[in-house]
């Protein structure tokens, strides 16, 4: 059977789009709506660091070579530059007539170098010469000359000036000045009535003091440029050599990379802007128009003067209602499973269970995996504690975790430094699992406890994403959990899983094989029903399967944030299958899989994404729910998500991101009626 795929990058890029429908929508607080403008601009910074340069390397390919792709990457990155550039136009249009707008009605003004008054120039001039000024080498452009290294990311105005006080034919100088916005705040306070708040650029008050920077010439032009580098390490099929060594190298080598994008203002000369094209060494594709100000990802710092107005009302994070008043966690565990569901509910029992190991005599070892470790990790903290204390620690470190392998390589080697033993990546996989194992001696005997996630040990990112975990003492999953460290130490003998799902062992069979099982039941009369919950779905066989299925008369769901590579509902192909996709104020990270198993249902919590990569390149851990209460806990939040008609988008043949609708006057917006939820359970 032939199959319909949505192309990867461009169902990413329909992604992005709903993160920019969040900033369009008026019912989201305004500062929450600038934070979903700065969230896409971070996005799709990183799509062309990583996405669009991977692609740009293959037009290097000979034609003969790039035939066998199966796709034409320059038609590709045609219509990626044509998705973006109409994107970036709303994204203009939204930050222009409504963002700028609503500011003003709330007294806060973000002025810029023509609209400001007299007294508010001198005020940026005399900050230029006390704050700024030190920071300022301008670089300058000769074509065939000099050609300068823009840092990857970097701000920079582009200045094209001529002598004062010359008569007849002039020539030009151009220059680059860089903003120093990764050393100053990017925006800066201005003197202000009592009633209102004003605001400038960082790169507006250098604009305005450009004749201090060149005060023997007149500025004739001045437009803001940046350039992305490639950020790709290219290192995940390499099976050879030492991979630290070589990480640290590519991370020195990221922001020297490549172009992969040069962005610039869309109302420059078109002689200048061809002028520092050709002085830079630029090419075509490299070349994308933008507004006047670029990184708007530095919205996440734009100041609040009325905070906590215009935001999102804090939540009070809920205790667990067993957990909460309990001396010892590890007897609690001893009794049942707990489930935990962030950031609904604290995750300080994830640190307390870790930090209760490090100091408790009876424990003998801990062992841990780490793929995004927190900038200030309490529990790299208790894990450090704890090898100090005798025990036996050990922590798996994935230094591929993309952008965050410096913080990883530090914490690792301040583990090393106080006796943990580190162990690093396996070259061509990632080590993907969030899994943690305390070995306790109890009464002469060794008993083990596992906390299971869907989500890293992240203090941080606990407060931001939807994540789900699993604290338990069930022998049906800590034996297995135990195999799992077994593998990631280096022992190579025949592991084998039962009750788990482990990429690399078991998982693309054993999910190949529970959705045969359903196909099976409906082939037979009976139902046959899957819900999926994940971030992301592009491997082929996967989806394959499911389409198998929903020809056989399965019943398919699924929840989807990010990527979707299936088409749902074409007829013969799809029909019997429907997705939507959830994007609110948390990241919906945690991916749940469920499958009806003629009544008895089977439900898995998972690491893993149906993407190629999770599947067939990283150690990823899934696990199955056998506790009740916490299956109908998580059964409970599917049900909300699936109904939900305020956040959750339709994925349909065209990508056209409709929101759900319905005609019920009861508005369930999921991520505020689960916290409801919870909060009620652990009142009653």
């Amino acid at each position: 059977m032939k199959i319909e795929l949505h192309n990867r990058e461009l169902s990413w890029l329909s992604f992005n789009y709903r993160v920019l429908q969040e900033a369009k929508d008026k019912s989201v607080p305004l500062y929450e709506r600038i934070k979903f403008l700065a969230i896409y601009s971070s996005n799709l910074d990183e799509f062309f660091r990583v996405r669009v340069a991977s692609l740009r390397s293959l037009l290097s390919l000979k034609k003969k070579t790039q035939s066998k792709l199966k796709f034409d990457p320059d038609l590709l990155l045609k219509s990626i530059h044509k998705t973006v550039n109409e994107q970036q136009e709303e994204f203009g249009e939204i930050f222009r007539n409504e963002i700028l707008v609503e500011l003003k009605e709330n007294n806060i003004y973000l002025l810029n170098e023509n609209n400001v008054s007299e007294d508010h120039k001198l005020f940026a001039i005399n900050y230029f010469e006390e704050n700024i000024k030190e920071h300022i080498q301008p670089i300058l452009l000769i074509k065939n000359k000099i050609k300068p290294f823009l840092k990857n990311s970097h701000l920079y105005l582009a200045v094209k000036i001529k002598p004062k006080n010359r008569t007849g034919r002039v020539r030009h100088t151009y220059a680059l000045v860089e903003i120093p916005a990764n050393t100053l705040p990017r925006f800066i306070k201005l003197p202000s009535k009592s009633t209102e708040h004003n605001f400038i650029f960082l790169d507006d008050v250098i604009r305005i003091s450009l004749d201090k920077i060149f005060p023997d010439y007149e500025i004739v032009e001045c437009s803001s440029v940046k350039l992305t580098r490639d950020a790709e390490l290219y290192i995940d099929d390499e099976f050879t050599g030492n991979l630290l060594s070589k990480i640290q190298k590519g991370i020195k080598k990221r922001n020297t990379g490549v172009p992969s994008r040069f962005l610039y203002d869309n109302s420059i000369n078109k002689s200048f802007l061809s002028f520092i094209k050709e002085a830079l060494e630029l090419e075509n594709d490299d070349m994308v128009a933008g507004g006047k100000y670029h990184n708007f990802n530095d919205f996440f710092t734009f100041p609040n003067p009325l905070k906590p107005k215009l935001e999102n009302p804090a939540i009070q994070i809920l205790e667990h209602s067993e957990l909460k008043n309990i001396e010892n966690i590890f007897d609690a565990i001893s009794t049942k499973d707990f489930g935990l569901h962030f950031p609904y509910q604290s995750y300080s029992y994830v640190v307390d269970f870790i930090n209760k190991a490090a100091d408790d005599e009876k424990v003998k070892e801990i062992k841990i995996t780490q793929y995004r470790v927190a900038k200030d990790s309490k529990i790299v903290e208790a894990l450090i504690r704890a090898a100090r204390n005798g025990k036996d620690v050990m922590a798996f470190v994935e230094l591929k975790a993309r952008f965050d392998e410096e913080q990883n390589i530090h914490w690792a080697e301040q583990m090393e430094k106080n006796d943990v033993k580190v162990y690093y990546s396996f070259p061509g996989l990632k080590v993907h699992a969030k899994i943690a194992m305390v070995v306790r001696e109890e009464n002469n005997v060794l008993n083990k406890y596992c906390y299971l996630g869907t989500g890293n040990f992240n203090e941080k990112t606990a407060k931001i994403y939807s994540d789900f975990g699993l604290l338990t003492k069930d022998e049906r999953i800590t034996n297995e959990v135990s195999q799992v460290f077994d593998f990631l130490s280096g022992n190579e003998q025949v592991h084998k899983f039962k009750h788990l799902l482990v990429a690399q062992f078991n998982m693309r069979k054993q999910f190949l094989k529970l959705i045969q099982n359903e196909i099976d039941a409906a082939a037979a009369g009976g139902k046959g029903k899957i819900v999926l919950k994940m971030n992301s779905i592009e491997d082929k066989k996967m989806i394959r399967k499911l389409y198998e299925a929903s020809n056989a008369g399965v019943e398919i769901k699924l929840i989807v944030r990010g990527i979707c590579c299936l088409v749902p509902g074409v007829k013969g192909m799809s029909e019997n299958i429907k997705v939507i996709s959830i994007i609110d104020k948390y990241l919906e990270h945690s991916r749940f899989y469920i499958f009806h198993n003629n009544g008895n249902e089977l439900i898995y919590a998972a690491s893993a994404d149906w993407m190629r990569r999770n599947l067939s390149r990283r150690i990823e851990v899934g696990f199955p729910i056998y506790q009740q209460n916490i299956r109908d806990e998580i059964l409970k939040m599917i049900e909300i998500q699936l109904n939900d008609n305020c956040k959750a988008r339709i994925i349909d043949t065209e990508n056209s991101n409709e929101y759900v609708s319905s005609d019920s006057n009861n508005i369930i917006r999921s991520q505020v009626d689960f916290y409801e939820f919870l909060k009620n359970s652990s009142s009653n």
